[in-house]
């Protein structure tokens, strides 16, 4: 039997996953990390993407989060996020509209919308797009 480790993937409004898996990769600011069982104390910040757990049947799940914090322990992993969401719920139609609205806004310099809210709501649009084509090509 392979080693495991438990995982809780939580959002602000609720927790979205909560099972013993093998694997986890998950998109830190310092580029993917994977992370096994017994892997040493971590804690990073996560920028918008996907996060893909593994279970003890080699099935693989994805998430999508705008970002948080990523803590490992030996035997516990746990990802807050403000959003996290099951990849396969994300809504293509609504994320290409926010990218397209914040791309507006982004290149509107006669406005006073927040650049840097713009910015933030692109990256997110634009991880959730790239998070949904991943999916497709895995299919």
């Amino acid at each position: 039997m392979s080693m495991t480790m438990h995982v809780d993937i939580v959002s602000a409004e609720v927790e979205i996953f909560s099972d013993t898996i093998t694997e986890l990769y998950a998109p830190a600011e310092m580029g993917e990390v994977g992370i096994m069982p017994r892997h040493a104390p971590l804690l990073a910040k996560l920028k918008p993407g996907e996060v893909r757990v593994v279970d003890q049947h080699g099935e693989e799940q994805s998430f999508f989060v705008n970002g948080g914090i990523l803590e490992v322990q030996p035997h516990v992993v746990t990802i807050l996020s403000d959003t996290a969401m099951r990849a396969a719920d994300i809504d293509e139609a609504a994320a290409l509209e926010a990218k397209a609205k914040a791309e507006a806004a982004m290149s509107d310099k006669k406005t006073d919308y927040d650049y840097a809210r713009a910015r933030i709501e692109l990256m997110e649009a634009v991880a959730q797009l790239e998070t949904i084509n991943k999916l497709r090509k895995r299919k």
